[in-house]
């Protein structure tokens, strides 16, 4: 296999692997991944994706391998955050020439953003039964970690599931090359997973400051296996991802059966389904040792895998399928990647930009959205282009719905 990838070796660290050809990187953003090199439980060495750029804790679109060992705030607080696309048996004649019934209808099933009915969504039409079915599934080990974590009762933990969220999670509609219609989304595990991540990262900076322990940056604090909070922390944040996971699944629901309002035609919706993380810790085995490889806005690119790789909410996204690649962790880009600051891209862009960069889209074309208009991010196709020998693409797709929370 060609390599495709950057090397580069760290004084007291492991060494770096950068699929960032052609892809411009912060220097914040190495620094964080240098940081992370240099810890003394990293293993073999760091993969940062094309899409890599500077996040709170650790560095978005890597690939970090520990030994007997977790960092919390390398996993982050929307544990489990990911993608899920159904293919249907939809194509592009059964959508109508106007959108909009389409998206409200999308809007009206799902709660998302801020507005006060996100945070109820009894208020909100749903699938009969979908979210307690769900819940149930999810109780009695949320209860046993509540037990040892009252706070985490207090959280919106049941109302939340089946909920889209803010910031950049999304649903969209897509057509793929052949014209036929998918359904997209992106979310995670919403306020349970933030208070969860947001806890056990301050439990293990509070331990790293009791063990004295040198670390090149005190969000890079770690448990290790056989430490206070190391199973409690293993235990919940399987949870969360186990919640994120039907957290999408609940609202493709919800997608499907208003779309079913407003189409009026009988379709199948998961002819082709993809569920799938890219912000989550698990234990794999890589280059014959057993590691906790944490993504951090990477996915999972094993050998035949298939796998989602959106663009911005006026860029094409992907369906690939995974090459393997073991220099990657068998890991490929979550995304597009930002390659500004959310504050930088409301200053620098106007509400005419953002209109001209969705055009032929039906979506958010207002001022709160503009931190998320498609100038906002990497290009897609250079990203893509960078990470060649990690994935290749099976589907390519084409919004024409975008919910924006």
């Amino acid at each position: 296999m060609e390599m495709n990838h950057i090397h580069e070796d760290i004084p007291g660290g492991v060494p770096l692997k950068l699929w960032t050809r052609g892809v411009p990187v912060e220097d914040e953003a190495k620094r964080q991944l240098t940081n992370a090199a240099r810890l003394p439980v990293a293993f073999h060495h760091i993969a940062a994706m094309p899409d890599v750029h500077f996040g709170i804790g650790a560095t978005v679109g890597s690939v970090i391998p520990t030994l007997k060992a977790i960092i919390p705030a390398a996993v982050g607080v929307d544990i489990g955050c990911g993608m899920m696309a159904c293919k249907t048996t939809l194509s592009s004649e059964d959508l109508p020439d106007n959108l909009g019934p389409l998206r409200a209808a999308i809007e009206r099933a799902v709660p998302h953003g801020r507005q006060p009915g996100a945070r109820d969504p009894g208020a909100w039409g749903k699938v009969p039964g979908a979210v307690d079915t769900a819940w149930a599934q999810l109780e009695p080990e949320f209860t046993a970690l509540c037990r040892s974590y009252p706070k985490l009762e207090k959280t919106n933990h049941r109302n939340h599931l089946g909920t889209l969220g803010t910031g950049n999670h999304f649903i969209e509609v897509c057509l793929d090359e052949q014209g036929t219609v998918w359904f997209m989304l992106h979310s995670g595990s919403r306020g349970v997973g933030n208070a969860i991540g947001t806890m056990f990262i301050e439990l293990a900076k509070q331990d790293a400051l009791r063990n004295n322990a040198n670390l090149p940056d005190r969000d890079l604090a770690y448990f290790e296996e056989g430490a206070r909070y190391f199973g409690d922390y293993v235990r919940a944040v399987g949870w969360a991802q186990r919640f994120a996971a039907t957290n999408r699944e609940v609202m493709m629901k919800r997608v499907i059966e208003a779309a079913k309002t407003v189409l009026h035609k009988n379709f199948q919706s998961h002819i082709e389904a993809v569920n799938c993380h890219h912000n989550y810790v698990q234990k794999e085995t890589h280059f014959g040792q057993e590691v906790y490889l944490t993504r951090k806005g990477a996915a999972s690119a094993k050998a035949g895998q298939l796998g989602i790789i959106p663009g911005s909410m006026g860029a094409r996204s992907f369906i690939v399928r995974g090459k393997g690649n073991p220099d990657s962790f068998e890991s490929c880009s979550h995304g597009a990647g930002r390659a500004m600051s959310r504050g930088d891209a409301k200053r620098r862009f106007t509400l005419a930009d953002h209109r001209a960069a969705t055009e032929g889209v039906e979506c958010r074309k207002d001022k709160d959205v503009i931190d998320e208009t498609p100038a906002a991010y990497k290009d897609i196709d250079a990203v893509m282009a960078a990470q060649a020998d990690l994935v290749e693409v099976v589907h390519t797709l084409k919004q024409v719905v975008c919910v924006k929370g």
